[in-house]
């Protein structure tokens, strides 16, 4: 297959896959809903570098294995479930927030920003890491490249198209995720939602359990 006819292709196929509903889609509307524009971002970021654990892999041949092993994809599946269910559990705890203190007025720079500062216990790296486990622990992950490398790509393709190919996929990935998140955080939609905040966290929560447990419990 030509060059840019297998870009086309994985543009087209892996916008599909990425715009498909799923964990990290709730994962990220969770984040920006409740916590921001910025906590969303790097949500976002975390899930792309979790593709790339996927990338590396698949270009190293081992995605085949992976999705080809029962005890392997079985492994993946509690890991994904079980950090699926953990992150649930967080959200269905939530709490309705205290009234803040007065401030001073906010600038037309921070309006524009929608942002709360990032908490300790909400650091950059925990949300970056929040997002990356949630994708790598994604047990469709291994079946789906395997499906990509073999409709786009061959073990002769030279490093560097398997490079720009991967690369490719990580843009499109933060871009998918990136354009969610600024729909989330428009003004108007983000302060209608941050006054029901808890209950967010709480739904979306619920969902993530729901979505852990069928990773958990459905046949492969």
């Amino acid at each position: 297959m030509e060059f840019w006819q297998g870009f086309l292709l994985i543009t087209s196929v892996h916008l599909l896959a990425a715009a498909s509903p799923g964990p990290d889609f709730v994962l990220v509307s969770q984040q920006t809903l409740t916590k921001g524009r910025r906590t969303g971002l790097i949500c976002s970021l975390g899930i792309t570098l979790g593709l790339a654990v996927h990338i590396i892999y698949s270009v190293l041949g081992l995605a085949t294995v992976i999705a080809h092993s029962q005890p392997l994809l079985t492994a993946i599946k509690w890991l994904g479930g079980g950090y699926l269910m953990y992150l649930g559990w967080q959200g269905i705890r939530a709490q309705p927030k205290k009234p803040a203190e007065p401030t001073k007025p906010k600038t037309t720079d921070d309006k524009l920003t929608n942002q709360r500062p990032l908490e300790a216990t909400n650091s950059v790296f925990s949300v970056l890491r929040r997002g990356f486990f949630c994708n790598v622990f994604n047990p469709k992950a291994p079946v789906y490249f395997v499906a990509i490398f073999t409709l786009v790509l061959s073990p002769d393709m030279p490093l560097w198209q398997l490079a720009i190919y991967g690369a490719w996929m990580m843009v499109l990935q933060m871009a998918w995720f990136s354009t969610v998140v600024m729909l989330l955080s428009i003004a108007t939609i983000h302060r209608r939602f941050r006054r029901v905040e808890h209950w967010i966290d709480r739904v979306l929560g619920s969902a993530m359990i729901v979505l852990g447990l069928n990773l958990i419990l459905r046949s492969r």
